[in-house]
């Protein structure tokens, strides 16, 4: 399928850090070539989406540009997933800005048909917000949700995010 890879921004690829229903934060340590346990989420909530990120960009902060997958069942953390970028979460943290690139498998057929953030369920996206307002409460961090974005804005996101990793692309 490595013919997904001329499509971008319209197919990403993503690498799970972190599986749906998980109250562990993994990072991957690109250094190392290895992925870590960051901490143990202290409130009571867990990712109710695959968390990753995609590959051959770079976002503002440092780290590739950040990912929530859409898909009927969790993958595990290290599997590269070919996706749909159909919008985004637009949000601020003790980091600064952060966008959070929503995506649909397209390896899952209840997923696969979706295009656009309208096609999301509305309960759906609320609950991510949800959780991205609350998970770090504990931590005394403050985290900020200025809303969602569509397929456009986070098609310039990556765009932009590619262009900055400049050379080291596609990694």
């Amino acid at each position: 399928m490595s013919s997904n890879a001329d499509k971008f921004p319209d197919v990403v690829e993503i690498v799970v850090e972190i599986p749906r229903g998980s109250r562990n934060k993994y990072e991957f340590d690109e250094k190392a070539g290895v992925f870590r346990l960051d901490r143990v989420l202290s409130s009571a909530v867990f990712y109710n989406f695959d968390y990753g990120f995609i590959e051959g960009t770079r976002a503002d902060d440092g780290d590739h540009t950040d990912a929530l997958l859409i898909i009927d069942e969790p993958t595990f953390t290290g599997c590269h997933v070919w996706a749909r970028p159909v919008g985004g979460l637009e949000m601020h943290d003790e980091m600064g800005f952060d966008f959070k690139v929503l995506c649909v498998a397209l390896g899952d057929p209840h997923q696969q048909h979706i295009e656009r953030l309208d096609q999301i369920r509305p309960h759906r996206l609320v609950e991510i917000e949800h959780f991205f307002e609350t998970y770090k409460l504990l931590e005394k961090k403050q985290v900020d949700i200025d809303g969602w974005r569509d397929r456009d804005r986070a098609h310039e996101v990556l765009r932009s995010d590619r262009e900055r990793l400049g050379p080291e692309r596609g990694g």
